[in-house]
C-alpha cells in the first residue's frame, strides 16, 4: 500500500465534528453576525462553568492567551520566565514577545512534565513567572508549583493546550493557577479549527486580556453595533488582534458538550494500545494515579534504538509505509536554531528533555478513529518491530 493511500487510512488526529457543530455554523452564517459576538459570550460562559473558573476569555489561539496572560501579570523587559524545553515553540516564544527572557528547566523523565526541583534551581531575583506545560494531557505537580510561587512571589501561567479535561489534586485544570491557557487547534481535544481560552480568578486580569485582545478598544464590535445609533469607544492600550469570532465559537459550543464522550473514547484507545504493546521493547511514561485525571491528548511511546532495535524515525517511516501517520511531540525548544544562536543553549543542558525529544513518538489518537483504524495502528507498530 502506498504512503499516500495509507495516510488517508489512519490520519494522526482527525477532528470529531458532528451535525450539531455544522448546524450551529450554518445558523451563525444566517444570523449575519460572524465576528466576536453573542456566541463567543455563550462559549465563554459555558467554558467557565465547565472548568469552574470565575472568568474565561476566548481568543484566537492558546499562544495569544499565553502572551496576554504574561502581559496582564506585568511581565516585561528585564524579567525571566521559567518553562520546559519539551513543548511547542509557542510556549517559549511568548516570553520573548512579552520582552522577557526564557529560562528552561529540565523535565521529570517519568512524566515528561516540568520538574519543580529543576525549576527551583533555575529561580533568580529576575524570575517573574513560571509556565508549566501539562505535557500530553498529564497534569503537572500543581501543588509543588504553587508552593514555589508562594515562596518566591511568582505568577503561574499554565499551558494547558493538551489538558482541557485534566484534574489535579481534586481540582480542574483551569482553576489551579493565576492564568490557564487552553488550545482549540484542529488536533486538540476540543477544536474550533483555531482558537484558545484563558481562565483566571481575577476579574481585573480577565478584563485586561479582553481589552488587549481587540486593539485595546474599550468596546468590541458587538457592544458597538448591537444597538442602533453610533457608539463611541476609546483605545486604552496598544492592543492586539487576538479575538475569537462567532464562527469558531459556534463549533466550540458543541465540542464542549461532547468532551466527556470524546475522553471516554480516547481512554479506551489508550487502554487498547497499552494491552497491545506490553511486550514490545518501548518506553512509556508512568501511569497517573487516581483521582487525578489525564486528558489523553497524546499517546506517546519512547523508541530508543539501543533498547528497541530500531530508531524512532525508522518506526515512524515503517508505520507510514503501512498507512499510519504519527508525530513528534516535541523537538527540544532550546535546540532550535533561534534559541541556540540568540541565547547560547546547547545539547546536554537538559538531558531528560533531550532524551525524550530524541525518542518520543506520538501515535494516532482521536475519538474520530474507528476500531479498525486503531487495530491498523497496532498492526503497523508490531510489524515494524517484527521486521
Amino acid at each position: 500500500m502506498s504512503t499516500a493511500t495509507a495516510t488517508e487510512l489512519v490520519p494522526f488526529s482527525p477532528p470529531d465534528i458532528g451535525g450539531a457543530e455544522i448546524a450551529e455554523v450554518i445558523a451563525t452564517l444566517e444570523s449575519g453576525w460572524l465576528s466576536t459576538g453573542p456566541r463567543v459570550r455563550r462559549f465563554e460562559e459555558a467554558f467557565a462553568a465547565y472548568i469552574g473558573a470565575p472568568h474565561a476569555v476566548a481568543l484566537n489561539s492558546c499562544t495569544a492567551g499565553l502572551h496576554l496572560s504574561l502581559l496582564a501579570a506585568g511581565v516585561g523587559p528585564g524579567d525571566e520566565v521559567i518553562t520546559t524545553p519539551l513543548t511547542f515553540c509557542a510556549t517559549a516564544n511568548v516570553i520573548i514577545h512579552a520582552g522577557a527572557t526564557p529560562v528552561f528547566a529540565d523535565v521529570d523523565p517519568s512524566t515528561g512534565n516540568l520538574d519543580p526541583a529543576s525549576v527551583a534551581q533555575a529561580i533568580t531575583p529576575r524570575t517573574r513567572a513560571i509556565i508549566p506545560v501539562h505535557y500530553g494531557g498529564r497534569p503537572v505537580d500543581v501543588a509543588a508549583f504553587q508552593t514555589l510561587a508562594r515562596r518566591h512571589q511568582l505568577t503561574i501561567v499554565e499551558d494547558a493546550a493538551h489538558c482541557i479535561e485534566g484534574v489535579a489534586g481534586g481540582r480542574k485544570i483551569g482553576t489551579t493557577a493565576d492564568f490557564t491557557c487552553f488550545s482549540f487547534y484542529a488536533t486538540k481535544n476540543l477544536t474550533t479549527g483555531e482558537g484558545g481560552m484563558v481562565t483566571t480568578a481575577s476579574a481585573a486580569a480577565a478584563e485586561n486580556i479582553r481589552v488587549a485582545s481587540l486593539h485595546g478598544m474599550s468596546k468590541d464590535a458587538w457592544s458597538r453595533y448591537q444597538h442602533l445609533g453610533a457608539t463611541r469607544y476609546d483605545v486604552v492600550m496598544p492592543g492586539f488582534k487576538y479575538n475569537m469570532p462567532d464562527l469558531q465559537a459556534a463549533i466550540g459550543l458543541h465540542q464542549l458538550t461532547a468532551l466527556g464522550e470524546h475522553l471516554a473514547r480516547r481512554d479506551a484507545t489508550c487502554r487498547r494500545y497499552d494491552e497491545a504493546f506490553v511486550n514490545l521493547p518501548i518506553g512509556r511514561f508512568a501511569d497517573l494515579a487516581a483521582p487525578d485525571v489525564h486528558a489523553r491528548h497524546l499517546y506517546t511511546i519512547l523508541v530508543d534504538q539501543r533498547t528497541s532495535g530500531l530508531s524512532r524515525d525508522e518506526l515512524a517511516a515503517a508505520m507510514a509505509e503501512c498507512g499510519v501517520a504519527s508525530s513528534i511531540h516535541f523537538p527540544a525548544v532550546h535546540l532550535h536554531r533561534y534559541y541556540v544562536e540568540r541565547f547560547g543553549f546547547s545539547r546536554g543542558q537538559f538531558p531528560h528533555a533531550e532524551r525524550i525529544a530524541d525518542t518520543v513518538l506520538s501515535l494516532p489518537l482521536s475519538p474520530a478513529h474507528t476500531d479498525s483504524q486503531v487495530e491498523a495502528v497496532i498492526s503497523a507498530v508490531k510489524a515494524a518491530f517484527r521486521s
